[in-house]
This record gives structure tokens, sequence and C-alpha cells, in this order.
């Protein structure tokens, strides 16, 4: 049974088709051109058994409900007050965002509690996972907002294409090489440190230690050496979307 699974993110929407655990496809639009139409043309292609839906853009939610109650498929909304073995150990569930809460079930699933989720796209998150549910998060600066920063607060600096990241050098030879060794090193540094305060302070109230999960474009940029430190799981919003509609309809 293939779930469309919608995750509507500030800058782009992510969707994608989803039998169980395997992402059968998947792609990505602006957020400012997913409308009524694409949404329409996405379930004529795929023709999927039921819809699920994340959102952290308001405006554009509201102009797609009633597309989607128009479809007569089965559609299901993800919110923090309709999950489903997921709690919270969290004042204000309300503020956290969807996509956050998306990632949590898919951490729930891959990893298990506890758990440290970062997801790297706009803006970097940091979620907490334990054996309570969602217990709090860290919202940071990513690094597409690191490099266009720089060149739009000052009058000499380029702007950067986070492409050019990769293979930075630690001491830059030009102004050029200077730049992708800050935001390069500067953002990994900034993910350690991150990683190493929430663990450390799980761990000193008596948790084992978490595993940790990234996801998102940024993801990419941390070093080869994390490689045993952090699993990588491009998916992990939309496996947590599908894993959310099929507890949902249990």
């Amino acid at each position: 049974m293939a779930i469309l699974c919608l995750d509507i993110g500030n800058t782009h929407a992510h969707w994608g088709l989803l039998d169980g655990q395997t992402v059968l496809q998947q792609g990505e639009v602006a957020t400012k051109q997913f409308d009524a139409g694409k949404l329409r043309q996405l379930v004529s292609e795929h023709r999927p058994a039921g819809i699920a839906l994340a959102s952290v853009v308001p405006a554009v939610t509201a102009s797609l409900l009633p597309c989607l109650e128009s479809l007569k498929i089965p559609f299901r909304q993800l919110r923090y007050d309709n999950l489903i073995g997921l709690g919270f150990d969290y004042p204000s569930p309300a503020e956290v965002g969807q996509d956050r809460l998306a990632d949590c079930i898919g951490a729930q699933m891959i990893v298990g509690a506890p758990a440290i989720i970062v997801g790297m796209g706009t803006a970097t998150t940091v979620d907490i996972l334990t054996e309570r549910g969602y217990a709090g998060g860290i919202i940071a600066p990513g690094l597409g907002v690191m490099t266009q920063y720089l060149h739009e607060r000052t009058a000499l600096l380029p702007a950067l294409d986070p492409d050019s990241l990769l293979g930075a050098p630690a001491i830059g030879k030009s102004t050029v090489d200077a730049m992708r060794s800050g935001c390069a090193l500067g953002f990994a540094g900034m993910i350690g440190a991150l990683l190493d305060g929430v663990s450390a302070e799980l761990i000193n109230s008596g948790s084992v230690a978490p595993r940790v999960v990234v996801t998102g474009g940024a993801a990419i940029y941390l070093p080869a050496t994390w490689k045993n430190r952090v699993m990588h799981e491009p998916h992990l919003t939309l496996l947590g979307l599908a894993e959310f509609y099929r507890r949902s309809t249990l």
C-alpha cells in the first residue's frame, strides 16, 4: 500500500511515495510552487492509497486542504495532538514543527530511544528523543544562512555556493578559501558542540549514550571522520510520515 508523504518546508516541499519503509519515488519543488495543481498531478501519476502531510507553512497548508478533502483519498495531517506512540516531555508541544515530530517518529523506528536527531535544512534543528518521548530541542543557523549572511552583510565578500565548501582547506590562502574554511569547519564545529552538550546532559541524567541520526541536504558537509558517530538518513521525515499514517489507520 503506497502512501504519498508530503513535507512542506519553508524553502522546499519534499514528497515521497512510500510502501512501508521503502521509498519508491521522491522529489522536491519550491514551496511557493507547490499548489493544488501540483498535488493533483502527483496523485494522478502515483495513485496512492493514502496521503500524509507535515507542514510548517500554514498558508500553503490552508491552500491545499480543500484539494485534499476533495480527492476522496484517506488523508492524515501530522499534528502534535494526534500522534500515536510519541509522548511529550515538553511543556509546549504545539510549538514543535510537524516535520521535527515526523523526524522523531522516523528515529523511533530506525534507532529507538534515546536519540538525537539533527535536521540540516534552512535552519539546523536538534531534537531529543527519550523513552518518555519528545524532550526538547535546539534551533541554530543552517549552512545556507551562514554562507549567505557573510555576503549580505559585508561590502566585499562574495556569495558562496554551499557545494563549493566540500574539500575546503583548514587554512585559507585567499578570501574565498578563508570563507570556505570558516563556513565548512565552523558548521561542523557547531554541530559537534551541540551533540557533545546534549549527549553529556542526557548521560548525566542517567541515560545511556544516545544514537545520533542526521538528515537534510547539508549532512554531506559533515566530516568523513564522523561516519561512526552519526547515522545519515536522508528520508527520515518521509519515513516518519509513513509510519505516522500507518499508526493512525490501524
